[in-house]
C-alpha cells in the first residue's frame, strides 16, 4: 500500500497527516510551538522550533500508523504565508528568529509606500 504525507507547518503548530491510497486519513500528529512577541506588534518564531516540530510530527505519524517511510509515494507541504527565515549559507544556522506573517514592524514603511501610490510593489 502507498501513502501520501501532508505537512502543515502553521502559525501556532506543525501537523502531519497520513492518507492511504483512497485518501482516507490514517493518522494525524500535531505539535504546538511558542510564539515570541519581543515588542508590540512583533511576532517571531524560533526557526528550529518550526523545523523540529515538523520533523517530530512526521516521525510520530509514520510510527503511529506503523508504516515504512518508503511506502510514502508523495508529500504535500503547506506553510504559514509570508513568514521569513534567513539562514546563514556557511553555517546552516538561522541569522534571526523567523519573522511571522502577522508581524507589524514594517507597517509604517508600507503606509508610506501606499501613500506614494506604490501599493503595487
Amino acid at each position: 500500500m502507498t501513502f501520501v504525507l501532508a505537512i502543515d507547518q502553521g502559525t501556532t503548530s506543525s501537523r502531519a497527516i497520513l492518507f492511504d491510497q483512497d485518501m482516507k486519513i490514517c493518522g494525524i500528529s500535531q505539535k504546538e510551538f511558542t510564539q515570541h512577541f519581543p515588542n508590540s506588534g512583533w511576532v517571531e518564531h524560533n526557526a528550529f522550533d518550526l523545523l523540529n516540530t515538523t520533523l517530530e510530527t512526521c516521525r510520530n505519524v509514520i510510527s503511529d500508523v506503523g508504516i515504512n517511510p518508503s511506502e510514502i509515494a508523495a508529500i504535500g507541504i503547506t506553510n504559514q504565508r509570508e513568514t521569513t527565515i534567513i539562514w546563514d549559507k556557511s553555517t546552516g544556522q538561522p541569522i534571526h528568529n523567523a519573522i511571522v506573517w502577522q508581524d507589524r514592524r514594517t507597517s509604517e514603511m508600507c503606509e508610506t509606500l501606499r501613500a506614494g501610490n506604490h501599493e503595487d510593489m
